[in-house]
């Protein structure tokens, strides 16, 4: 079965590109690094478990795998696409582009690119693709992930509460989407 590539629904914004930035699809050859990549998102949680390295190591293996296998299950359409700086990772980008928004699945950075305003373009040049289309922009995060703080300074707001997770959306002034 040939997979084919549709159309990219965003591309990174050019200030991230004469940086050296580019988005590509993932492949198998990037699963260690995505394993590496989860579990820097899931180190200071588990840093209080009393497991040995070995241990905390095989369940990040096994979280990650199951995470793989939900987002591939449940969002069969979406661009699953690695950021890369220069030919080397630096982070993931899961996006999902639905009728009326662009869902981010999952957004990550290795933890020496966090802080230095990747992220925050990433954002905002979604934010800037979704208002071109008339579209929102929607994503998913932990009540206790740091980047919730970022999320609400770019205007994503609350739309449910699901226990552990919040459901945030930012809409683009004077839009009304297209429900119908």
């Amino acid at each position: 079965m040939t997979s084919v590539q549709l159309p990219r629904a965003f591309a990174l914004p050019a200030a991230l590109q004469a940086q050296g930035f580019l988005l590509r699809p993932e492949t198998d050859a990037d699963i260690p690094f995505l394993v590496r990549l989860y579990a820097s998102t899931r180190a200071a949680e588990l840093a209080p478990v009393p497991w040995t390295p070995e241990q905390k190591q095989a369940f990040l293996a096994s979280q990650f795998q199951a995470q793989r296998y939900h987002y591939r299950t449940y969002f069969p359409d979406c661009a699953f696409d690695v950021l890369e700086q220069g030919g080397a990772p630096a982070g993931r980008l899961y996006l999902d582009t639905r009728r009326t928004s662009l869902h981010v699945i999952d957004i990550a950075l290795l933890p020496e690119r966090r802080g230095r305003g990747i992220g925050t373009a990433i954002l905002e040049a979604l934010q800037a693709t979704a208002r071109a289309g008339g579209k929102a922009v929607g994503i998913t995060v932990e009540k206790h992930n740091p980047a919730l703080r970022l999320y609400r300074r770019l205007g994503f707001a609350d739309v449910a509460d699901h226990g552990v997770y919040l459901e945030m959306e930012w809409l683009p002034d004077g839009v009304q989407l297209n429900v119908a």
